[in-house]
């Protein structure tokens, strides 16, 4: 009999234990460089097991997130430590000097990935890739396992650093002074413009309308979010998924 309520006891504890885990995060860097992903979770959810840490080119690493958890990812390049010891990023620095983001949130621009597990009432994930806060480097978000919704990938594949308008263009100067595109702004970040932020008189989705700057970003990558009001073609849906998160998806190694 003890031994029967030892083992009902067990199966009890593993079911928790699976419920309260609702998915997987897999992140995994094609790039042909460093990426040092950033992770935030939202206000009032519990922390992932790391907020920040390096993933060199063809790492993965996996983590796993409690029943309706919110937060977002993201990619940090050109990263180095000063001779002081505080850690910093050319772009989706979070500001914390160190690895660890820590509760700090990605500067932009940054390429985004935003879930909302279990969420709206009816048990679904909700996912994106958003380009509303700029881009840094392109981005895959595909669930495997789930059920219901329609379970699509969605991101931003293409390199936007090559057809960024100038007026948009984040320059890294090297040692020798030549300039290459690491990035590329919204047009909210570099005007501050209501029209542009979806702020204001333009604060609704009848006067925010895309501009020619979000329209070049929705044509590269029509499945990622390019305004604050473009939700119809970018959010997605699943249910007991799991997901896996590529940088650089399109790099042939």
């Amino acid at each position: 009999m003890a031994g029967f309520t030892t083992r009902l006891f067990v199966l009890v504890l593993v079911s928790l234990f699976q419920e309260c885990l609702a998915a997987t995060f897999t992140l995994a860097n094609n790039c042909d460089y460093t990426v040092w992903p950033g992770v935030l979770s939202s206000a009032g959810d519990a922390a992932l097991p790391t907020t920040g840490f390096a993933l060199e080119t063809g790492q993965s690493k996996s983590l796993d997130a409690p029943a309706t958890w919110s937060g977002r990812f993201w990619g940090r390049t050109l990263c180095s430590t000063d001779s002081a010891g505080r850690f910093s990023c050319g772009t989706g620095d979070c500001g914390s000097g160190d690895v660890e983001c820590s509760g700090g949130g990605a500067a932009p621009p940054a390429t985004l990935a935003e879930f909302t597990l279990g969420g709206g009432g009816d048990g679904m994930d909700y996912y994106d890739v958003s380009l509303v806060d700029g881009y840094n480097l392109p981005m895959l978000v595909a669930p495997w396992g789930g059920s219901g919704g329609d379970c699509g990938s969605t991101g931003c594949v293409m390199d936007l650093d090559g057809v960024c308008p100038s007026d948009l263009k984040v320059i890294a100067r090297s040692s020798a002074g030549a300039g290459e595109g690491v990035a590329c702004k919204s047009a909210c970040e570099a005007f501050g413009s209501p029209q542009y932020c979806c702020s204001g008189a333009y604060s609704n989705p009848a006067t925010c309308t895309p501009s020619p700057y979000s329209q070049l970003f929705k044509n590269a990558c029509p499945r990622a979010y390019s305004y604050a009001f473009d939700d119809a073609t970018s959010t997605f849906t699943c249910s007991s998924a799991d997901y896996l998160i590529t940088f650089c998806p399109s790099t042939t190694r």
